[in-house]
């Protein structure tokens, strides 16, 4: 017998972000025992529903994997076209990640066309209700979940969600991986060097696109805090507006926060990563909710602690008082938890805590996980 086929459908290089690095890092692992493609888009959103500057990487390709360009997200007779395609390769195992109901029409009718009497299928579902709600998203997702025989869910909050809509059907809670493919860490002073930063002040990092529900606004209210100011603490914002920036601007002017607040709202590359993270003392989720973040995976492949409001899947992630704190979705509250990291010289015990705790987050156990899962009847 050869080696099993694997398929996966999803976002991938030349798109960028977390979902495209998901896949990759995903594929490699699944790859050292099958024979694994992925198609991706030719069309991923249309522009005029992408929020950020770009949607393609600037990087090459990965090496060593078969990405094809053959999905057109929004063209149903595309969706024809490569439902056939699928069904004449023959994927022995169909994976696809599931991460905005916009997605249902296209991913679940691709399933419906595409998979044979013996292929199976195995969704990861970053969300199952969205964060931000649009019209279509309940039976979107109804579509899209139809077809799927067995489901990850990175978060318990996700698999919740899942079972309004599949009580019955096969599931696992696998938190998401660690991303192990920004590069090695580098000193915080070499960090600090590359991007022109005092070697002697605290800072801490917002990291990832900004988006209403990531709470940025909390955050610079808690920098306004006297807490904040008798320590001297200085935010690092790391990532791409996916939204209008002039309110943040005007919550700066307005809080008067100077120098205190540095942003660098361009997308940042994957080799520029490591400077963002090592240069940093705490890296700091405020979000108003979630269901789980790729950033707490970033901060622990770069052994840095966390504060993390207490909101979906960020508190099962991010132990409280051992790698980090956990805290409300308030300013006040915010401000408390980082003032506490610094006045209790928090930073050596956490980080060994960090050191300990993401040995658990492994590409090989969620590899094993779908194996298992499309094994299953």
């Amino acid at each position: 017998m050869g080696k099993k086929k694997i398929l996966f459908l999803g976002p991938a290089w030349p798109y960028r972000g977390g979902l495209a690095a998901y896949n990759e890092r995903l594929a490699e692992e699944l790859q050292k025992d099958a024979e694994v493609e992925i198609w991706t888009f030719t069309v991923q959103y249309p522009s005029f529903l992408f929020p950020g500057k770009s949607q393609y990487a600037t990087e090459p390709a990965p090496p060593h994997l078969k990405i094809r360009r053959l999905i057109n997200s929004v063209n149903p007779l595309n969706w024809l076209k490569v439902g056939r395609m699928i069904r004449k390769w023959g994927p022995d195992l169909i994976v696809t990640k599931y991460w905005l109901p916009l997605m249902g029409p296209c991913l679940g009718s691709l399933l419906r066309l595409g998979k044979g009497k013996n292929t199976r299928v195995v969704s990861i579902l970053d969300n199952v209700i969205p964060h931000e709600k649009r019209p279509g998203d309940i039976p979107f997702t109804r579509y899209f979940l139809k077809p799927v025989d067995a489901f990850i869910a990175m978060s318990q909050s996700v698999l919740d969600d899942l079972r309004l809509f599949e009580p019955g059907k096969p599931a696992s809670l696998i938190p998401h991986p660690i991303y192990d493919n920004y590069g090695p860490a580098v000193s915080k002073s070499v960090a600090r060097e590359q991007l022109k930063l005092q070697q002697d002040k605290k800072y801490i990092l917002f990291f990832g696109f900004i988006r209403q529900y990531k709470g940025l606004d909390l955050l610079l209210r808690a920098m306004a805090d006297e807490r904040m100011k008798q320590q001297d603490v200085h935010l690092i914002v790391a990532g791409e507006f996916y939204e209008d920036a002039a309110p943040y601007h005007q919550l700066l002017e307005q809080l008067q926060l100077g120098d205190r607040v540095l942003m660098h709202t361009d997308f940042i590359p994957n080799e520029a990563v490591k400077n963002y993270f090592c240069a940093a003392d705490l890296v700091v989720q405020p979000y108003k909710s979630a269901t789980q973040s790729g950033i707490s995976q970033i901060a622990y492949h770069f052994e840095k602690p966390m504060v993390v409001t207490r909101v979906g899947g960020l508190v099962e992630m991010v132990p409280d008082n051992i790698v980090g704190f956990q805290c409300e979705p308030e300013p006040a509250d915010i401000a408390a938890a980082i003032e506490k990291y610094y006045r209790d010289n928090r930073e050596a015990d956490m980080t060994a805590a960090v050191r300990v705790e993401k040995k658990q987050y492994s590409w090989e156990r969620l590899a094993a996980e779908i194996h298992k899962l499309a094994a299953s009847k």
